[in-house]
């Protein structure tokens, strides 16, 4: 049997680059129809999103899923000091004072904090960006694989609670196939009577009474959904056991199920008796499980 996985789970993983760089790759999902990525990742790693998704793309099939990276940097900082620059600003400075009459020094800390003349920047950049892709990357495959330990066990105790749905389901319609008699002898009693009061009491032939019969009969005959509804349920507990991406099949099914109880319901709505009263609420009760399973089945991949 392949694993049956639920579409929601969250992961994380930590790694690093030299002593440099630390992070934190961690991913969350949910249910979505389809594959829908969404990557949260620092400005500078454009190049890492493309790999990224192409990645994910290869080892995931469906749902909304959240990957964030957060890079913690540890980089030693050099303060750099340009002073060709300063040294002009300086000249320039001293040449207007000369000119305009005025005695005066430049203020060095004001200098200081002009664009260009002071700089900081990290040892090691370029070189510390492209190994923090490589290490990332390298996370990718076990960090699905974390994910999906959490998304199977989840799965798994989805598909139980559908396979008893589904149980549930066959014995409404088992008890629904032992009422159908009852069910047609209230209506033929409901017939003959009928008949009677329209034709003022002269006897009604036979013949004519049963051709009336079976015209009610065979619209309200519910034997044909019966044995749909027990295909459909078998059909779906063997697709429980095979395992595998169910999602979209499951759900399909589950209409299809829904199909047969809202026919069955129509079908019995204008019959009396206690048989058919309790018809009426096992398609309520099959229409209530159905849509649980509905519910259920949403979340698997």
């Amino acid at each position: 049997m392949t694993d049956i996985y639920s579409m929601t789970g969250y992961a994380s993983l930590r790694g690093a680059v030299r002593d440099s760089i630390a992070f934190t790759l961690s991913m969350k999902s949910v249910n979505h129809r389809f594959l829908d990525l969404h990557l949260r990742l620092p400005s500078s790693c454009d190049g890492l999103e493309v790999q990224l998704r192409r990645m994910l793309k290869e080892n995931l099939r469906r749902g909304h899923i959240e990957v964030t990276l957060q890079v913690e940097r540890r980089a030693n900082v050099e303060i750099q000091l340009n002073a060709g620059l300063l040294e002009a600003y300086v000249q320039a400075f001293r040449e207007a004072a000369e000119t305009h009459g005025v005695s005066s020094e430049p203020d060095l800390n004001a200098m200081l904090r002009i664009p260009g003349v002071m700089s900081a920047e990290g040892v090691g950049g370029a070189a510390e960006i492209e190994g923090l892709d490589a290490a990332v990357l390298s996370l990718v495959v076990p960090l699905v694989g974390k994910v999906n330990e959490g998304r199977a066990q989840e799965g798994a105790s989805l598909a139980a609670e559908l396979k008893a749905s589904m149980l549930r389901l066959q014995a409404f319609g088992e008890e629904m196939a032992g009422l159908r008699n009852g069910v047609r002898e209230v209506q033929f009693e409901r017939l003959r009577s009928r008949l009677m009061e329209l034709t003022q009491g002269v006897p009604v032939s036979e013949e004519r009474l049963l051709a009336e019969a079976a015209v009610l009969a065979e619209k309200s005959d519910i034997e044909e959904e019966i044995v749909r509804l027990r295909t459909h349920v078998e059909r779906f507990v063997v697709m429980l056991e095979e395992g595998g991406e169910l999602g979209k099949r499951l759900d399909f099914l589950l209409q299809e199920l829904n199909r047969e109880a809202n026919t069955m319901l129509s079908k019995t709505s204008g019959a009396a008796g206690e048989n058919s009263l309790r018809i009426t609420e096992l398609g309520l009760e099959m229409k209530a499980e159905i849509e649980k399973a509905r519910e259920q089945v949403q979340n698997l991949e």
